[in-house]
């Protein structure tokens, strides 16, 4: 049930009593102290994963919203570990909380969503790469932008290898659509997701009806 109880995943004692337990009856009990720990204010970071045609995504909210979308490749207890010593230890499997997310990303995946209407946490990026982010939602769905034009629109114009960086490191990859910037040789770039996830995903955005 609490897969995810890395050290610094600071739980309740008896959640872990309980998860252990392999009883169902316990097994709900733990859900209802789950959705208690939510309502008192324990959890500070909830997380869920999901399935999607790009491999399995981690999605992580704090009560300002989404703050992290992470691919496999990226090592799912290695992100939980960074979100539980940059953000808070309080991090707790709460599927619940990110359904509205997975809900939305289904819908992209199937064709059926061009814009993300989510509330966002920003607080994992700063400076130049928050300002780079701030300019990907404008690249509108089915299109793409080179490195070189979103620098064009940033206080550092010339910072061409910036902004690679930037969405290199975006922590809220497909929402904030880092995968629509390319090079300014038609070639698509590097992506976090891995080169098939980002020909897969500028593909289903260009064959998508209008």
């Amino acid at each position: 049930m609490f897969e995810h109880e890395e050290p610094g995943h600071e739980l309740p004692a008896e959640f872990a009593s309980v998860a252990d337990s392999g009883n169902e009856a316990l097994v709900r009990l733990a859900e209802e102290l789950r959705r208690a720990a939510a309502v008192d204010g324990l959890v500070d970071v909830a997380y869920r994963t999901m399935d999607s045609p790009v491999g399995a995504l981690l999605l992580a909210g704090t009560k300002a919203g989404l703050v992290r979308v992470a691919f496999a490749r990226e090592g799912h207890d290695a992100v939980l570990e960074s979100l539980a010593a940059t953000i808070s230890p309080r991090v707790m499997l709460a599927p619940s909380r990110l359904d509205p997310v997975a809900q939305e990303l289904e819908e992209y995946f199937a064709g059926r969503r061009r814009h993300f209407d989510l509330p966002l946490d920003l607080q994992l990026s700063h400076g130049f790469r928050r300002e780079v982010l701030a300019h990907l939602p404008d690249i509108g769905y089915g299109r793409t932008a080179s490195y070189a034009a979103i620098a064009a629109l940033t206080s550092s114009p010339r910072a061409v290898r910036a902004v690679g960086t930037a969405c290199a490191r975006n922590p809220l990859p497909l929402v904030v659509p880092c995968h629509r910037v390319i090079r300014s040789d038609g070639h698509q770039g590097a992506y976090l997701g891995g080169p098939e996830a980002k020909a897969l995903l500028l593909t289903l955005e260009a064959n998508t009806p209008a």
